[in-house]
């Protein structure tokens, strides 16, 4: 379907045309601005953006999107952490059994001795929100984050339960990364180990050059009809509400500029690994299309990207959700959390709509990318959309 007046840039093989129809005629829908890009076989057969960005930092407003322009993915990041964390598996500088304060002594305080790596890859830890209170301006400041996650204490006993950990995760997984790789920080191992080597422009921490390519973030004009399923942003509300300080609560609003600072200077430039990747959807594709191809891990530790590790009613969302070492996996009977038709597809979305997944059996990797945030927290329709007409081209 056609949008009158919109112009869809960038690059695609005719066979794809149904891929752009679907993502175009996501701007009927209330899209604003948004980016898809599709990895096929080794090749990215799809590369495209339309729509405007707003950047009011930059003094930007209503211009056009762009190749370069960027934006804040949220928890689809974290598929790029739980990489990292595997890469050094592979390297043999971790062991997923082996308990996290092995390689970080604080962490053991508050009877954390025996939670492993594989307990956080898989959100098993019982650390999915801080219990003491975390001051706002906090959450930039990397060596407090860490200070304060090695005093925490689980919320349950480590591998009993499953309980997403929409922010901690990051803090928690970069850490460990910063401390076994020896880098001066999580960002500057995934610059030279991934980004790099992947030639993409993807930032745990935006630098002062590319701030301007930054686009705003905000909710989605109009709609799309959301899930009967629980798997929305009121139903989210609801949990909080429900238990203020409860796990859910805290999770999400200690600090509230969790929640609220997420177009601020501040956001953009410190590291917060769970959930401010900037990126766009050629980046996200060309990872995910490069694992879906066995490159950036070895084969023998690949397949820790699709074995499922937990599938249970999460503690935090209130969902049932399926995880192997840090991704989240399909289940098939939910149109929002598919990651593509493959018995090994694996991926993650992040708030609001961005997403990235990897499916090795059609050699697929996917990106998506948008600055209106709607109401889901999995997959979102828009995305679904664009799914559907990928694996159409490929069945038929």
């Amino acid at each position: 379907m056609k949008v009158e007046g919109l112009t869809i840039k960038g690059n695609w093989a005719p066979r794809w045309q149904p891929v752009v129809d679907a993502f175009s005629a996501n701007f009927n829908d209330g899209e604003q601005g948004a980016g898809v890009a599709l990895s096929y076989r080794g090749e990215l057969v799809v590369n495209i953006w339309a729509g405007e960005r707003s950047n009011r930092l930059a003094g930007i407003s209503n211009q056009p999107w762009a190749e370069n322009t960027i934006v804040n993915i949220f928890s689809a990041g974290k598929g790029l952490v739980a990489l990292c964390v595997l890469q050094l598996i592979a390297d043999g500088k971790l062991n997923l059994n082996s308990p996290m304060a092995n390689y970080w002594p604080e962490f053991a305080q508050n009877n954390k001795e025996k939670i492993t790596v594989r307990d956080v890859l898989c959100h098993r830890s019982g650390l999915s929100a801080f219990h003491e209170h975390i001051a706002d301006d906090q959450i930039f400041n990397w060596a407090a984050m860490s200070q304060s996650v090695a005093n925490e204490a689980s919320w349950w006993v480590s591998g009993e339960q499953q309980g997403y950990s929409p922010f901690m995760y990051g803090w928690i997984l970069g850490e460990l990364v910063r401390r076994v790789s020896g880098y001066e920080s999580f960002n500057a191992y995934f610059q030279v180990k991934v980004a790099r080597p992947s030639g993409i422009k993807c930032y745990f921490g935006v630098p002062d050059s590319e701030l301007d390519s930054i686009a705003d973030t905000g909710p989605l004009k109009k709609n799309i009809i959301s899930p009967s399923n629980g798997a929305d942003s009121v139903a989210l509300g609801k949990l909080m509400k429900a238990d203020p300080r409860g796990v859910t609560n805290r999770a999400f609003c200690n600090p509230i500029s969790l929640m609220t600072a997420t177009n601020t200077l501040a956001w953009r430039q410190a590291q917060i690994p769970a959930a401010n990747a900037h990126a766009n959807a050629h980046a996200i594709a060309s990872v995910y299309g490069a694992l879906a191809n066995k490159e950036l891990l070895p084969a023998e530790v690949l397949p820790l990207c699709w074995q499922e590790q937990t599938f249970a009613d999460d503690r935090v969302l209130g969902l049932p959700l399926r995880f192997s070492h840090g991704f989240m996996l399909s289940q098939a009977d939910r149109a929002d959390c598919r990651y593509g038709r493959g018995a090994r597809a694996f991926g993650h979305p992040g708030a609001g709509g961005c997403l990235g997944f990897a499916d090795p059996d059609y050699e697929i990797g996917f990106g998506y990318v948008t600055s209106r945030m709607g109401q889901n927290i999995l997959i979102d329709e828009r995305a679904v959309a664009i799914i559907d007409a990928l694996y159409a081209v490929l069945e038929n």
